[in-house]
């Protein structure tokens, strides 16, 4: 476990209704002054090094990506009580106003989540937990749970998705966050450019999906010295900072707006 503080046709189901939260001024506010006394605002934890997939450009495993000249997988898991209580000392000594749960594949520790994110919401933090959607997403954290929030990664359409991250390929996705309500993130690689209209085909899809509450963006990020195919140019840059916000626009449940664009 890992604690990282940082700055930022298929048929239709039956959604589950949930309680909506989002911060607040009255939390900004609280945690201004839990900032000007020490507190870190966000935090970030692994809390499971494990995950059946494997993604090219994934930097958990890198050599870089922890402190210490220790990787990813020399670390042993903590598991039942112990992942639970360090979990919930970590955000206790942190005071964070939000806490993302990552991993590895941080589903595969759904029955210590069953206990973690109640106490959570119940000390009014607002959780974001980032899956593949290899695992079913728990209907009852739907409706038990309003200040968690479930962001399920879907890499392109299923011609680049499928491949990149199998075995959480789109018809596993679908029917594990079936009768859920959950954010989509998305991460766009060149490859995805090369065909006119994907960008549009990919943000109908999902947002035509019932489960779907938001979309999200955000584009390939090479480790430093890499070189990959999914790296994007600067005019791959400059020409989805022209497209996302006109499909925004066009589809509301993408969150991408200029301000995003010019940070492209």
């Amino acid at each position: 476990m890992t604690p990282t503080p940082v700055p930022t046709p298929v048929a239709a189901v039956q959604t589950i209704a949930a309680p909506k939260w989002s911060v607040t001024s009255r939390d900004l506010f609280a945690a201004w002054g839990r900032i000007l006394t020490g507190s870190v605002p966000l935090l970030s934890i692994e809390i499971t090094r494990e995950c059946p997939l494997s993604c090219p450009g994934c930097y958990a495993y890198g050599d870089t990506h922890l402190s210490g000249g220790v990787t990813l997988s020399q670390l042993n898991d903590l598991r039942g009580d112990q992942l639970v209580d360090g979990v919930l000392r970590l955000v206790r000594e942190h005071r964070p106003l939000h806490v993302s749960l990552v991993g590895g594949e941080p589903m595969v520790r759904h029955r210590e989540l069953d206990r973690i994110l109640p106490v959570l919401n119940q000390m009014g933090i607002f959780t974001l937990l980032v899956t593949s959607g290899v695992i079913p997403v728990p209907r009852h954290w739907m409706s038990l749970l309003p200040r968690t929030r479930v962001a399920v990664s879907v890499d392109g359409l299923p011609e680049h998705h499928d491949i990149r991250r199998k075995p959480a390929t789109y018809e596993r996705i679908l029917k594990n966050i079936e009768g859920c309500d959950v954010n989509i993130h998305w991460v766009i690689t060149r490859p995805m450019l090369d065909r006119a209209g994907y960008l549009e085909e990919y943000v109908k899809f999902w947002s035509a999906r019932p489960e779907v509450h938001c979309i999200w963006v955000s584009v390939y990020t090479p480790q430093i010295g890499e070189t990959s195919p999914e790296t994007l140019t600067p005019e791959d840059r400059i020409e989805l900072a022209r497209k996302l916000p006109a499909l925004a626009k066009q589809y509301p449940k993408l969150q991408f707006h200029e301000g995003l664009a010019r940070e492209l």
